[in-house]
């Protein structure tokens, strides 16, 4: 029994020891070896710091990533050498709670000199609205900004913006809408807050969206009954789109987004109130209300999502990689043809970041945003 206490023992110091030299060589930006669960080993690297939040982040050249700061700032980074590039011209931030400049996005076929999609939080009248907008590079600056679409999700909160943006490849993109913090508003299709949007590339609105002819409901709306979606990916291998989005005190949820269905909330929820232990709302079920592919309880507080394409990482072809906020890891879960949830993972666990956004390169590599203002490359050993 001694021997076995001395064991356990040995173990635990050992691995306070690798926990301890991984926060001060991650800290010096120096490369670290880790191990995922199923055997994959890959390392970490800081390519930049010193940022502020970066809040969303995309390839805009084999070697070359946009990249957005809740603050309003923009820039470009060559992960190779580190360097930055400044941009100038992006559209003017209410930065104020959790608003600001949020995600970047280009689509599928972007080359130099094509359109890049922004979402960022909007001052109108003293208050906050999410706002989708678009502009073209030319050299350090933006020209041709243009708001594509000033959202209806005004309110006096800080808080729950979204606001991720995805492709489909078929001239559609996609963008999420928080709540606004007013709880009502995600069941409510007279407001954009708590929904998933869909538009043409252009901001026009697509002629089938589910709402399109429905009186009293903005033609926009794709999905609604969302709390804060900040992750969304479109798989266009498998064409389905993906959500993820905080819950209250408990109750994150992964969703398989489809047209015209209603999420449930604030009515059913796996989360509990902030101010005492009782469930939200009717339950976690509800007759026309769709369930999670996957609920988090405690919450992790996700900040982006990704659907790995396996080019680098084969074991993970496929994988779900959400940023952690509040439990400090990166997850990952791997997804079934049926679109059902087999097993998670939680990576970096050491790391001890607040992970924001997720990119992947062309190689494979994955690219990870912290609040602290960090970028890490995650690339095969």
């Amino acid at each position: 029994m001694e021997n076995k206490k001395f064991i356990h023992l040995a173990k635990k110091i050992l691995w306070l020891f690798f926990a301890f030299l991984w926060m001060i060589q991650t800290a010096s930006g120096e490369t670290i070896l880790q191990t995922s669960r199923g055997g994959v080993t890959f390392q970490i690297k800081t390519i930049a710091k010193g940022l502020g939040v970066p809040w969303g982040m995309a390839f805009i050249s084999p070697d070359q990533i946009l990249f957005t700061e809740r603050n309003g700032k923009i820039g470009i980074l060559a992960p190779a050498s580190g360097k930055i590039i400044r941009i100038s011209g992006g559209p003017k931030v209410m930065h104020s709670g959790q608003g600001g400049l949020l995600d970047v996005a280009v689509p599928p076929d972007f080359k130099q000199g094509s359109w890049i999609y922004f979402t960022y939080s909007k001052e109108q009248k003293g208050k906050g609205v999410t706002a989708l907008a678009r502009a073209r590079r030319k050299g350090n600056r933006l020209v041709a900004l243009e708001d594509l679409l000033v959202t209806r999700s005004a309110s006096n909160t800080g808080r729950h913006f979204g606001s991720r943006i995805a492709f489909d490849g078929a001239g559609h993109l996609f963008f999420s809408v928080g709540d606004r913090g007013v709880r009502p508003n995600a069941q409510n299709l007279s407001t954009h807050a708590g929904s998933i949007l869909r538009l043409d590339l252009n901001g026009n609105v697509p002629e089938d969206n589910p709402f399109v002819h429905q009186t009293g409901a903005l033609p926009e709306i794709w999905s609604y009954g969302h709390r804060n979606p900040q992750g969304m990916f479109y798989d266009k291998n498998q064409q389905r789109l993906w959500s993820i989005e905080h819950g209250p005190r408990g109750g994150d949820e992964i969703n398989l987004i489809l047209p015209g269905l209603n999420y449930g909330w604030p009515i059913i929820s796996y989360g509990k109130e902030y101010w005492n232990p009782f469930p939200v709302g009717e339950g976690t079920e509800k007759e026309g209300m769709e369930q999670p592919v996957k609920f988090y309880v405690p919450s992790i507080a996700p900040g982006s999502l990704l659907v790995y394409s396996g080019k680098a990482f084969p074991d993970w072809k496929g994988n779900l990689f959400a940023g952690a906020l509040k439990l400090t890891h990166l997850n990952r879960v791997e997804i079934d043809n049926t679109g059902r949830a087999i097993t998670e993972e939680r990576l970096l666990v050491g790391l001890r970041e607040r992970i924001r956004a997720l990119a992947e390169s062309p190689e494979g590599w994955l690219y990870l945003s912290t609040d602290s203002g960090k970028i890490l490359r995650i690339r095969p050993q």
